[in-house]
C-alpha cells in the first residue's frame, strides 16, 4: 500500500511521539523529529533506532530492513524545518493553550495543502483548530500506548474538518498496518468514552461495600473473560493518569451521571497510592510484584438442605440441571419447605427485594447470577441479604464448589457485579451509536483492539440479550433511582424489535 504523505513532521519526542514515528518510519514516509527540548529529538531518533536493533536481535527483521527504516528518520532542529511537510502531527503536552499556540506557527510555516493532526486524548479537536485560519485541515489522530503494539489509531472530525482530510489520514494509518476508526469530535472520542463503564461502574460497587477489589478482579476476570480486573487496570494504568481522565470526561458530558466519578480513586490519588508506578494502589507491589490474597477455600458442610428454586430464576431450566449435576436434592413445591435453601436468580434486583416481593424466607435466600450462562464462565457468584443466615451461606457455597469451579459470596445489592458492569458498558456503547459519534463496527474494533476486551460491547449486548441487558438497567433504575441506568434509545428500541445491537441505520 502506498502511504499517502512522503513527508511527516512529528512535534512532541516522548513516548507518544517515539512510537508514531517507529511506525510511520516503518511505513516508509520520511518522519523528521522536532521538540522544544535541546537534543531531546536526538535522543528519541537514537531511541527508536535502538529499538529497531533490538527487533534485529530478536530475529525478527533484517539489517538491511533496520538500515532502511532508519534512513527515514531525520532529527529537525528548528520547527522551520518542518515547512515541507505533507502532515505534521503534533504529539505535545495534554493542554489546549499550547496545542493552540503550535498550530498556528505551524498554519503559518506549511503550504495550505498540508495536513495538521493531533494526537490530543481528551481535548476538543474543534477547539484546537479553532484560532486556524483554515481548521479544515486539522483533524485529530489518536494513537494509543504504546503505539507499535496498539494497532488502531481514532481519526477525529472536528466541526470545520474537511471529510477529505479524514479520508487521507485513515489510508494513512492503515498504511502504516493500524486499524483506522472514525469518529466524531465528543469527550474521550470512541475509546476513552467507551471505557467509562468498565472502571466507574466497579468503582461504585466497591464503594457499596459489596465486595473487596480482589473478589471484583476475580469476578470480571473469571465471569465475564477480561484479561484484567478494574482495580489491576486502574493499578497499571496509575490513578494520576485515569482519575483525571474520568473527571475531565465527566465535565465535558455536563455531568452526565452515567460518567460521575469515584471519591475513592480522587482520594487514593491525595494519598499517593497511585498503583504499580508507587508501589501501592488497590494491590501492594513489594518488589515490583503484585501481591494477590490467596482465595479462601469452600466451606465444609457437613449436609447440605434441599434446594427450592423461585420460578421468576433467570435461565431456570439451566439452574435446575446444574443443580442436579452437583447432586443437590430439589424441592418441587410452589414454595420452599421450612429447611430448604432458597435460590433466586434476578436480573438487576437485589436479593432483599426479590425475597420481600416473593415472600421467601430472607434468612434462608440466596442469589446467583445466571446473566452469563454458567457453561461459559469460570466462576459462580452468589450473593446474601443482610439477614441470610451463615450455615445457609455456607451450604449454598460449598454445594455450587462441589465441581471445583472457584465461588465468590458478595454482599447483597442492585445487581451482581457482572450484572451491572456489563450492562453499564453495552448501554454506553449503545448510547455512543445513538450519538452517531461512529459506526457500530467501527466502534467494536475500537474497543476490543483499543481496550482488550474480550469482544465489542455491541456483540456482548446480542450475546448476552438485548433485553436481558434491559431488565438489568430498569431495574438498577428501580432499585437506585439513579439516572445513570437509563437505557440508551437504542438499546431500547433495538431490545423492542429484536434486531442486533450490531445492525447499522440508515
Amino acid at each position: 500500500m502506498t502511504i499517502p504523505f512522503a513527508l511527516v513532521g512529528i512535534v512532541g519526542v516522548g513516548a507518544m511521539g517515539r512510537g508514531i514515528a517507529q511506525i510511520v518510519a516503518q511505513a516508509g514516509s520520511v518522519v523528521r523529529l522536532f521538540d522544544n527540548r535541546p537534543g531531546a529529538a536526538a535522543e528519541a531518533n537514537d531511541a527508536v533506532a535502538a529499538q529497531w536493533g533490538r527487533l534485529q536481535d530478536k530475529g525478527k527483521v533484517d539489517a538491511a530492513q533496520v538500515a532502511a527504516w532508519k534512513a527515514c528518520l531525520t532529527v529537525a532542529d528548528e520547527l522551520a524545518a518542518l515547512s515541507d511537510c505533507d502532515l505534521v502531527i503534533e504529539a505535545i503536552v495534554e493542554r489546549l493553550d499550547a496545542k493552540q499556540a503550535l498550530f498556528s506557527q505551524l498554519e503559518a510555516l506549511l503550504p495550505d495543502s498540508s495536513v495538521l493532526a493531533t494526537n490530543t486524548s481528551s481535548l476538543s479537536v474543534t477547539a484546537i483548530a479553532a484560532g486556524l485560519r483554515l481548521p479544515s485541515r486539522l483533524a485529530g489522530l489518536h494513537f494509543f500506548n504504546p503505539v507499535p503494539l496498539m494497532r488502531v489509531a481514532e481519526v477525529i472530525a472536528g466541526l470545520r474538518t474537511d471529510p477529505a482530510v479524514c479520508d487521507r489520514l485513515a489510508e494513512f494509518v492503515d498504511a502504516t498496518g493500524h486499524r483506522a476508526v472514525r469518529a466524531q469530535d465528543t469527550p474521550g472520542f470512541i475509546v476513552n468514552h467507551a471505557g467509562r463503564g468498565y472502571g466507574t461502574e466497579a468503582l461504585r460497587v466497591l464503594g457499596e461495600g459489596v465486595a473487596d477489589p480482589v473478589t471484583i478482579d476475580r469476578i470480571l476476570r473469571d465471569q465475564a473473560g477480561f484479561r484484567l480486573g478494574p482495580f489491576e487496570l486502574l493499578d497499571l494504568t496509575g490513578l494520576d493518569v485515569s482519575h483525571p481522565a474520568m473527571e475531565s470526561i465527566y465535565r465535558q458530558y455536563q455531568e452526565e451521571p452515567r460518567f460521575r466519578p469515584s471519591v475513592i480513586t480522587a482520594r487514593r490519588l491525595a494519598a499517593g497510592q497511585l498503583g504499580r508506578k508507587s508501589g501501592e494502589g488497590f494491590y501492594r507491589y513489594p518488589d515490583g510484584a503484585q501481591q494477590i490474597p490467596d482465595e479462601p477455600p469452600a466451606p465444609q458442610v457437613a449436609e447440605i438442605p434441599p434446594v427450592w428454586v423461585s420460578p421468576r430464576a433467570a435461565r431456570r431450566s439451566e439452574l435446575l440441571q446444574l443443580l442436579k449435576d452437583l447432586g443437590a436434592r430439589t424441592e418441587t413445591g410452589q414454595s420452599p419447605s421450612l429447611n430448604a435453601l432458597t435460590l433466586v436468580a434476578p436480573l438487576g434486583f437485589d436479593i432483599t427485594t426479590v425475597a420481600v416481593v416473593e415472600r421467601l424466607d430472607p434468612a434462608r435466600t440466596i442469589g446467583i447470577d445466571l446473566l452469563v450462562d454458567d457453561a461459559s464462565t469460570r466462576r459462580r457468584v452468589l450473593a446474601t441479604t443482610p439477614a441470610t443466615r451463615a450455615d445457609i451461606r455456607a451450604a449454598a457455597h460449598a454445594l455450587f464448589a462441589r465441581d471445583g469451579k472457584p465461588v465468590s459470596v458478595i454482599r447483597d445489592s442492585g445487581g451482581f457485579v457482572t450484572q451491572r458492569v456489563l450492562a453499564t458498558i453495552v448501554n454506553i456503547a449503545s448510547d455512543i451509536c445513538q450519538q452517531r459519534i461512529c459506526s457500530p463496527s467501527d466502534l467494536e474494533t475500537a474497543v476490543t483492539l483499543g481496550l482488550g476486551y474480550p469482544s465489542g460491547p455491541l456483540a456482548l449486548g446480542d450475546r448476552l440479550g438485548p433485553t436481558n441487558i434491559l431488565e438489568v438497567l430498569f431495574n438498577l433504575q428501580t432499585v437506585y433511582g439513579d439516572p445513570r441506568y437509563r437505557p440508551s434509545p437504542w438499546l431500547r428500541r433495538r431490545g423492542a424489535l429484536g434486531l442486533s445491537l450490531l445492525q447499522e441505520e440508515d
